[in-house]
């Protein structure tokens, strides 16, 4: 596990380095906005090699919606045998190749990079070199500011009130978006469902909330950098999440109601293919009838 940690320290902090030697020409390398952009840049890396993931969570939970019907069936069948009832949804799982915890996978598969990430950091906050950085560069690295605070220091490792005040200001940035990213994908994203056994609902309900005060609750402990890693990635989520509701959404939900319509004021598809879209039906060709392929004529 050492080793692999190490391995996570070393990539992170050349990452983070690589775009600060780039970025030391323009803003200087001691520069509070070098180190800031540095770690904004290896969001935006990460997030790049994280598409592919954020695509199979996409799948997983229009499966999941495929599956409620199911689902309900067997929570009415076993509501009496709890264990029986898990053993047939694991099954219905396992048959299907979904997993309900999917949505949790890209915060799931940051967590390890986040704390090397944290490790990084602490260790310039107390003058230790973790990965590729040397004592100059920790040296630097803590004299940079990010509006006045260095972004090694904590809220809680601080006593200095601009500290405790740039730190408060993230953690709400970063509750506050993780919250409003949840809501989005419950609000517009979901199909509409107001059964409260819906398993997939209450998933989305928990994450709504408990997300948020676990991000609060932990902030004032990590070093401000973290702070605009993770507020910063929760920024991407968003608008990754908006353009997917905007292009792709889930049939049924709020967002694909909206897209229909658009489609159907455009004239892309018939006013009957936009109430059968809505009720989850699948769309019909615009003429209402299956085109049968043209027989080509044999040549004598």
């Amino acid at each position: 596990m050492g080793s692999i940690m190490n391995a996570l320290y070393t990539a992170v902090s050349w990452v983070i380095m690589e775009i600060h030697d780039l970025l030391t020409p323009a803003f200087g390398s001691y520069s509070g906005v070098t180190w800031t952009l540095s770690i904004i840049g290896l969001v935006l890396i990460i997030r790049i090699l994280l598409i592919p993931l954020f695509v199979k969570q996409i799948k997983s939970q229009r499966a999941m919606t495929a599956l409620a019907p199911k689902m309900k069936e067997i929570q009415n069948k076993y509501k009496d045998d709890r264990q029986k009832q898990s053993e047939e949804m694991m099954k219905l799982y396992k048959e299907h190749k979904t997993n309900p915890l999917a949505s949790c996978f890209p915060i799931l598969a940051q967590a390890p990079i986040m704390f090397a990430l944290f490790t990084v950091l602490n260790g310039i906050g107390q003058n230790k070199p973790r990965g590729v950085l040397t004592l100059d560069d920790v040296q630097s690295a803590a004299n940079a500011q990010f509006f006045g605070a260095p972004i090694s220091q904590t809220f809680m490792g601080s006593s200095d009130l601009t500290v405790k005040l740039v730190t408060v200001l993230l953690i709400f940035i970063m509750s506050a978006s993780t919250f409003t990213t949840q809501r989005q994908l419950m609000v517009k994203g979901m199909p509409k469902n107001n059964d409260p056994n819906n398993m997939m609902l209450q998933q989305q309900k928990i994450m709504l909330y408990l997300f948020p005060i676990i991000f609060a609750l932990s902030g004032v402990h990590f070093p401000i950098g973290v702070l605009i890693y993770w507020s910063t990635t929760n920024f991407w989520t968003w608008g990754q999440q908006y353009y997917v509701l905007k292009r792709n959404p889930t049939p049924g939900s709020l967002a694909y109601e909206e897209l229909m319509k658009k489609k159907a004021e455009k004239g892309l598809i018939t006013p009957e293919a936009e109430t059968n879209n809505s009720q989850g039906q699948q769309p019909e060709q615009q003429q209402g009838q299956r085109q049968q392929p043209k027989k080509k004529k044999k040549k004598k």
